[in-house]
């Protein structure tokens, strides 16, 4: 009895201090969850390059960081261009302006004059209040500007680490978590397959965006009143285009400044013509906004899902969440449809959990030297048109994956106190899914 009793208060240490572990966890992810969910998104939306990346690159550090840089790559350009017609229009503004009526305007507040001619007087006799409020603004954007480039990194170094080692979290996954039924594996493969074509749907709603902005603004340019047309009406639809990714007010932080550009002019010009910033608006907020956001995001992300599930969870998911919440309702809605087709009928009814979409004939079946040469092409994707690994490559991966023990001995993947027999194929919803990578988790063929 006695012995008894100090193992179940020794368990129950234990489980205390699980949770205490547990709510750490969930506090750091509570507190920087937009982050996690943003370095989600980036994961997913560059798996598929990676993966053709990991086939001709090694290693795999260097192929995930590749991808994510091929990703960034056409945004850093749009802005180097776009950072280039700005400094080209700003020195034809300064050329052309004539700057004296700006001056006589300041002149009763501040000698500029004077301060131009002797601005040594100006160090020489500071104003302390000035340097103050100076330098308290300073402080204020330089942590602003330290606390986003922290965010930024954080979400990179997750994508990165995800990327690369996605395979071994699947396998840690399988290996604690696998049951025999088959319902971890076929709850998580439809969980992942739908994270990514949601995910990588937002990178293609982006492309589509875009195009259709620049379609758009080139067209309004035909109709636009002499001397008032759309600057540079390509760059503003793809700036529009790239601005979707971000989340509410992405798209109107371009369109919104525009409008008010060609407000101005049109007033200053004619006013007679204001219906056409009127136009630009209108067709900015319902053709370019609106209709890609509410129709074209949800088809594009959600192809195994009901469109409207999808845009309802694009709508609330900001509502509720904020920013992040553009990822994370999606996240949500899929999390939740997979639970209640896969575990919840079971769970009402009291009955053992044997999802239908996997057949445990094949989960258990030993291996034949048919699936030894399936398995040989080490998570190739027939259905995605991808092609096998080459049995070098697969060979090193597996070597890499070989951890030492706390003991110093290497355990083989797949080997482990609660290792599970690794299944053959599942089939979800009657389709062979040949994923094999993913977070969230995936499963590692």
């Amino acid at each position: 009895m006695v012995g008894g009793l100090d193992f179940d208060r020794a368990r129950l240490g234990w489980w205390v201090v699980g949770f205490a572990l547990a709510a750490a966890v969930l506090y750091v992810v509570y507190s920087f969850v937009g982050t996690f969910v943003f370095g989600i998104f980036l994961y997913y939306a560059t798996r598929p390059v990676y993966k053709r990346l990991r086939r001709r690159i090694r290693p795999a550090s260097l192929a995930a960081a590749t991808a994510l840089v091929a990703l960034a790559l056409p945004v850093l350009l749009l802005m180097v261009y776009t950072a280039a017609i700005a400094l080209q229009e700003f020195n034809n503004a300064a050329t052309q302006t004539d700057l004296n009526g700006l001056q006589s305007a300041v002149q009763p507040y501040v000698d500029v004059s004077s301060i131009l001619q002797r601005p040594d007087e100006l160090l020489a006799n500071p104003d302390p209040q000035l340097i103050r409020d100076v330098g308290q603004s300073a402080l204020q954007y330089l942590g602003l500007i330290g606390t986003a480039v922290l965010h930024l990194f954080v979400m990179i170094a997750i994508a990165f680490y995800l990327l690369r080692d996605d395979h071994r979290l699947s396998r840690f996954f399988r290996r604690q978590f696998a049951d025999e039924g088959g319902v971890v594996e076929a709850y998580v493969r439809a969980v992942d397959r739908d994270f990514n074509s949601i995910f990588f749907g937002n990178i293609l709603n982006a492309l589509l965006t875009g195009t259709i902005g620049a379609a758009a603004y080139n067209t309004l340019n035909f109709v636009a009143p002499p001397g008032l047309a759309i600057p540079y009406p390509t760059l503003v639809g793809l700036l529009t285009g790239a601005a979707s990714l971000i989340p509410i007010v992405g798209m109107k932080l371009v369109y919104f400044p525009v409008s008010a550009y060609l407000g101005v002019e049109t007033a200053v010009v004619d006013p007679a013509f204001l219906w056409f910033p009127a136009l630009f608006f209108g067709v900015s907020l319902v053709v370019v906004d609106t209709i890609p956001d509410l129709v074209l995001r949800p088809y594009v992300s959600g192809r195994n899902l009901h469109v409207g599930l999808v845009m309802l969870a694009y709508i609330f998911g900001p509502l509720l969440f904020g920013w992040y919440g553009i990822f994370l309702g999606p996240m949500i809605l899929v999390l939740v449809v997979h639970f209640v087709r896969i575990v919840l009928p079971e769970l009402v009814a009291g009955e053992p959990i044997r999802p239908w979409a996997v057949d445990p004939t094949y989960l258990f079946e030993p291996e034949t030297p048919e699936t030894a040469v399936a398995s040989a092409t080490h998570g190739a994707d027939p259905a995605a048109g991808e092609s096998p690994e080459p049995a070098d490559q697969a060979s090193e991966d597996e070597a890499a994956d070989a951890e030492p023990d706390s003991d110093g001995a290497e355990t083989p993947p797949g080997r482990g106190p609660r290792a599970a027999p690794k299944p053959r194929e599942v089939v979800v919803n009657g389709v062979n899914d040949g994923s094999a990578d993913a977070v969230c988790l995936p499963v590692d063929e």
